[in-house]
């Protein structure tokens, strides 16, 4: 199976209605009730996330009801569904509200991610802008693109390489085991920039359309990454998990790192991570 163009253009626009319905609506309108820790103090949840979730989740299964549909907040509630989603011989995958601790804060940097897995392999990517109103979409084998609201579309491409010193980097480290840290933090200088947006929606938009080089991620909930790193190979770039295995959704540790080609991979893992 396959996502034609027709569907993921449909699909963008189930993005498009739950943000107008669900989130945007509750942008900087949140009592302190409708904001709530999970597993964590910076692992929050709010009323708008779990309204488009539900909203997403019913719109997809009734446009693909053979389907399993995985929403973040659903797994949070069930973790065994993320066993589930292993064996699934198609998956969508939603995150209703990346950037949540940004959303609850007013900060206009937040994004909705869906990702269709089939088997196990991602085959289709979309990535909403509630605030731009867009959405960036990625079929495996056919591109990636940025498409308005209006239809008006352009393609997706990666920076060009560069040495690691004239690369530009969204690092996000605060997942990192100590050891890790202690190694990582102090060669971040070694970069031409780093930039952390706690929105890992907008981080992905930015390499696939060659707004930075680099991404480097330690958590790997396949909400957060599934739909980003096709997006990011449909636009040219290489990707990687820390042991040099290619990105799968059904691995949630491992780490990642996302570079324009491999060779970037390469010495951008070298800096970073490599013995001095």
């Amino acid at each position: 199976m396959r996502v034609s163009a027709g569907q993921a253009e449909d699909v963008a626009s189930v993005l498009r209605d739950a943000a107008q319905a669900e989130i945007l609506p509750r942008f900087r309108r949140l009592s302190a009730g409708d904001i709530r820790t999970k597993a964590g103090p910076l692992d929050l949840v709010t009323e708008a996330d779990e309204a488009a979730e539900r909203r997403i989740a019913a719109a997809l299964a009734a446009r693909f009801p053979q389907a399993m549909i995985l929403g973040e907040e659903a797994a949070a509630a069930d973790p065994t569904l993320l066993d589930r989603m292993a064996e699934a011989e198609l998956c969508f995958i939603i995150d209703p509200v990346d950037g949540t601790a940004n959303f609850a804060a007013g900060v206009p940097l937040f994004g909705v991610m869906v990702a269709a897995v089939r088997n196990g392999e991602t085959i289709a990517g979309w990535i909403h802008d509630p605030m731009g109103d867009d959405t960036v979409i990625g079929l495996r084998g056919e591109g990636a693109w940025v498409q308005a609201s209006d239809g008006a579309r352009h393609d997706c491409r990666v920076a060009p390489p560069k040495p690691p010193s004239e690369m530009v980097g969204a690092i996000s480290w605060g997942y990192m085991p100590p050891e890790r840290k202690a190694r990582v933090l102090p060669r971040l200088a070694r970069l031409a920039g780093t930039l952390n947006f706690r929105c890992a929606a907008h981080e992905y938009r930015l390499v696939a359309t060659g707004g930075a080089h680099l991404l480097v991620y330690n958590r790997l909930m396949p909400w957060d990454h599934a739909a980003g790193v096709l997006i990011h190979a449909e636009a040219g770039g290489y990707s990687a998990q820390f042991d040099g295995a290619a990105y799968s959704p059904r691995r949630h540790s491992g780490g990642l790192v996302c570079a324009p080609d491999a060779n970037s991979h390469a010495e951008a893992m070298a800096t970073l991570f490599g013995d001095d």
